[in-house]
């Protein structure tokens, strides 16, 4: 039966961690060769994964699965238990997670190995979703903190040329076209018109 059994990695990383260096030392530690490694990268836009898609159409109940950790598995805890059961009950595939080795479906086939099993997963997919959770309120507090603090986001803006108010005048009193004003300033016309429109918002509070 051993001869028989397939042996894959599946190795996730989103937006956030690009980084799948870790994963995949894990799984050439665990013996899984390269060819038989499913590596999906995500964009942080979608949830498509067509290289796990790729991966589930060749398991049978003679492979083995390998993820470092069960959050590889889904977006959220109720992903973790779906892929879990698919795999698990529907194909009949074992699944091994090298991060939790309680978590490995070929030990305790019995009813109280399967059930201690299903358990453990269960909460740890809970806990794993809340730890998500509460990164994400850390985040937003911190940035209403930071924001309230006068700390601003995003790119700074850029410095404006040393010709900009006179420019900007002409422009206002009808004396020079937008063109003229942006070719003046160095600046595309979208550039000069939206910087030139908050002068006048400043302006006029």
């Amino acid at each position: 039966m051993d001869g028989k059994i397939k042996k894959y990695g599946y190795v996730r990383v989103s937006h956030r961690d690009q980084n799948e260096g870790r994963q995949l030392a894990a799984m050439k530690s665990a013996g899984i060769l390269p060819e038989q490694i499913y590596l999906d990268k995500q964009s942080g836009k979608d949830f498509e994964r067509p290289k796990y898609k790729e991966l589930i159409t060749r398991l049978d109940d003679h492979s083995l699965v390998y993820v470092k950790s069960i959050d590889r598995l889904g977006r959220d805890y109720d992903e973790v238990l779906e892929q879990w059961r698919k795999i698990t009950k529907e194909i009949g595939a074992d699944i091994v997670v090298l991060d939790m080795p309680l978590l490995d479906t070929r030990r305790g086939k019995d009813l109280m190995g399967t059930f201690l099993s299903d358990i453990v997963l269960q909460v740890l997919s809970f806990v794993a979703e809340n730890e998500r959770d509460n990164i994400r309120k850390r985040q937003s507090e911190g940035i209403r903190i930071a924001k309230s603090n006068g700390v601003r986001f995003g790119r700074p803006e850029t410095k404006l040329p040393d010709n900009f108010e006179e420019v900007y005048d002409m422009w206002v009193h009808g004396d020079v076209t937008v063109d003229m004003a942006a070719n003046s300033c160095g600046m595309t016309h979208s550039t000069f018109y939206r910087k030139a429109t908050k002068r006048k918002k400043q302006n006029h509070a």
